[in-house]
């Protein structure tokens, strides 16, 4: 049952998220107890939006016979996966205003978001909007954690909102035909794969070009670093349109957010 839970929080996502908020916190200069309070928060908000996505699709991934679903495998209940979904998300909420108001809300707006999006948005033309506000918000709610609330740099927060919108279509990506045999009908599926996977490389290299060039001065060598790094995973997303590449589209958009993350605190770059 445990191995259940864990799998259910779609843990690779949820680290993923985590550290990105986690590293942006030291970037901008979150005290180190903050900094640890900050990464549970974001912690619980993702475990809850990953619960509350199996607990509410139970139905629908059984009808396809998702086999990589713990909830498919028998591994954990709808019920369970609903009490944990509700029970983390209470926690983001409390965790999350223990940080400010300010930088509270703006992260809970993320968990709202992905809770919004699993609860119907993904079968509108608005699925990536949940993405796009919610990434975009992190960095924001981030950086006000720091001393002072400061304001988080346009540039950051206009890359958060790309990669987002990036990892939306490629987590679409693999389950397409799924998706549209249960009669979910987003913006990827009625894009089509071949156009979602040029939207989406475009919006991964929109993101690493703001990350590189936003920060005030020449790009350093870590930021030309993050770009060459971003070519792979660019080609990847864009690859994403043929059934070959499709499930390693979503795996390379978090890597190379948090890879960006770590260059931009690599370069000194100033995110509050």
């Amino acid at each position: 049952m445990l191995r259940g839970l864990v799998f259910a929080s779609h843990l690779g996502p949820s680290v993923a998220v985590t550290t990105v908020a986690t590293l942006l916190g030291i970037a901008a200069g979150v005290p180190a107890g903050r900094c640890v309070l900050l990464c549970l928060a974001v912690l619980a908000g993702q475990a809850s939006i990953g619960w509350s996505n199996d607990w509410l699709d139970a139905g629908r991934d059984r009808a396809v016979a998702r086999a990589d679903k713990p909830v498919v495998q028998g591994a954990v209940t709808p019920r369970l996966l609903r009490a944990a979904a509700l029970a983390a998300a209470a926690l983001a909420v409390v965790l999350s205003l223990l940080l400010g108001l300010v930088p509270g809300l703006l992260l809970l707006l993320l968990v709202a978001s992905g809770w919004a999006y699993n609860a119907g948005l993904k079968r509108t033309p608005a699925s990536g909007l949940p993405y796009l506000v919610g990434f975009g918000a992190l960095p924001a709610g981030v950086v006000a954690a720091a001393p002072g609330a400061p304001l988080a740099p346009w540039w950051l927060v206009g890359a958060g909102a790309a990669l987002g919108g990036a990892a939306h279509l490629a987590n679409v990506a693999p389950d397409l035909e799924e998706d549209l045999a249960t009669g979910v009908r987003g913006l990827p599926h009625r894009l089509g794969a071949v156009a979602s996977a040029v939207l989406g490389a475009a919006l991964l290299g929109a993101a690493s070009l703001l990350l590189v060039s936003g920060p005030p001065g020449p790009p350093t060598a870590a930021g030309w670093a993050g770009l060459v790094l971003a070519l792979p995973a660019v080609v990847v997303a864009a690859l994403a349109g043929t059934p070959r590449w499709r499930r390693l589209a979503f795996p390379a958009v978090m890597l190379l957010t948090v890879l960006d993350v770590v260059l931009l605190l690599a370069g000194g770059a100033a995110v509050g």
